[in-house]
């Protein structure tokens, strides 16, 4: 049996839903490790049957660095303007430009490889994944730039 806790700490360190973690600790057999690969896979497979839907809308999101010497914007797309507005998706689109500033990747497949700036363990792609999985949208990083002084 799964506890409630089990459920609450998969739950805090993925912001999936309730029943997802539950289900991916019932198939772990309550391993939070096995369930989180669980949940990273089922976030993979819910990318790509998304991947073939347009992202048409989206934001653009600045980041300036603290000494005002570098600085990115970068164009985030999803399929809906619902999505564009909401606060995870504009908590990832500045998460990207920071690690766009940070990392200074030279292009699209470079960025989406790199393992990410606030937690190493997933890559940029692995980010997107999970937030498409969270969303229920296709979401793409469009163009991005980044400036140094």
């Amino acid at each position: 049996m799964i506890s409630a806790e089990q459920i609450k700490k998969l739950r805090q360190k993925t912001n999936i839903s309730v029943m997802e973690c539950k289900e991916a600790l019932e198939k772990a057999g309550g391993d939070q490790t096995k369930a989180l690969e669980i949940l990273k896979k089922s976030g993979r497979e819910k990318a790509l049957k998304k991947a073939e839907r347009e992202a048409k809308q989206g934001l653009i999101e600045t980041y300036v660095h603290n000494q005002s010497k570098i600085g990115v914007i970068l164009e985030l797309n999803c399929e809906t303007d619902f999505v564009a507005k909401n606060e995870q998706f504009k908590e990832l689109a500045h998460d990207l430009a920071m690690h766009v500033a940070a990392m200074n990747p030279e292009n699209l497949k470079e960025l989406l490889s790199q393992p990410f700036i606030k937690d190493e363990q997933k890559t940029i792609e692995e980010l997107i994944n999970e937030a498409i999985a969270k969303l229920g949208e296709n979401i793409r990083i469009g163009k991005f730039v980044r400036l140094e002084i």
